[in-house]
């Protein structure tokens, strides 16, 4: 069988692949550089969005730690089963939360991300919105717990934790919500020890919530932000509310009920962003969130 061979590169392409490779060679060696002086940690390093740090092997970081070097972070990936060619982008939740116990973060000491709670009417896109946060890896899209069945596609620990009426009810009793609420006879609420542990590792926790959530937020967790996102008018979210052909017309005029209650609390919240372009929102809430 003939292969067909790979398409040649201009002049201009060639020196340009060559910029490229060159300047993240120059990123990657700053940034172990940076590590190893302590002016960053790994798990800064980690939650890098750029693609040359997202491209360096887990192994280079870990060697660049102080009093670590390349025999000792052998052992540390062996004893986490994580593959010596695996990329930063390429670790998973569980080897990040192995990483940080094997380090023992407290030692460690990376920055701690932020806390950052979501909210405002239905149909104006939250959930749009933390999708598309969701690939970014400076942030962690908090996953809520309640007490109603999993349906067959859902997974305990990605789309909800699923606890019994029982265990919810003693979470409950020993403060183990950053909020909870009821609705159609079931219970639905955050827990406190996953959002506290992936901003020990230096995640920016997302929490997307409804206004009487974020208020138990802003009690429990004073340094919180909250952000609610507005819709560019009133004319919009009802257009939007109103798409919904699923909705009878007595439920679509109590989701406009619902909608004025919610858009009256805006000035509960710490900033206010309309969704006019999901993009320019996300930059907008990026930059707030990192700030």
């Amino acid at each position: 069988m003939t292969r067909t061979p790979p398409p040649s590169l201009s002049l201009e392409e060639r020196r340009a692949a060559l910029e490229k490779a060159k300047e993240s060679r120059r990123v990657r060696a700053e940034v172990k550089r940076s590590i190893t002086l302590g002016e960053m940690t790994i798990f800064d390093a980690i939650n890098d969005p750029r693609e040359a740090v997202r491209r360096m092997r887990v192994i280079d970081l870990l060697s660049a730690l102080p009093g670590v070097g390349k025999a000792r972070a052998t052992l540390i990936m062996e004893r986490r089963n994580i593959s010596p060619t695996r990329r930063i982008g390429g670790l998973g939740q569980l080897q990040l939360k192995a990483l940080g116990k094997e380090l023992s973060v407290g030692k460690v000491d990376p920055a701690r991300g932020n806390l950052i709670v979501i909210s405002g009417p239905g149909g104006v896109g939250k959930s749009t919105i933390t999708n598309q946060l969701r690939g970014d890896p400076r942030f962690w899209v908090s996953v809520s717990a309640t007490t109603r069945e999993p349906r067959p596609s859902e997974r305990d620990g990605v789309d909800y934790f699923f606890y019994s009426h029982e265990k919810f009810q003693e979470m409950i009793d020993s403060g183990e919500f950053l909020e909870w609420a009821e609705f159609a006879g079931n219970r639905y609420g955050t827990p406190r020890s996953p959002v506290d542990e992936w901003r020990t590792l230096g995640k920016h926790v997302i929490l997307e919530i409804e206004i009487a959530g974020a208020r138990q937020v802003r009690v429990s967790e004073p340094g919180a932000t909250l952000i609610f996102i507005s819709p560019p008018s009133w004319d919009e979210l009802v257009r939007r509310l109103a798409g919904r052909g699923t909705d009878s017309p007595e439920r679509r005029a109590a989701r406009l009920a619902l909608a004025e209650q919610e858009m009256a609390a805006a000035r509960e919240f710490d900033a206010i962003l309309v969704n006019e372009k999901v993009d320019a929102l996300i930059a907008e809430l990026v930059s707030l969130a990192t700030a």
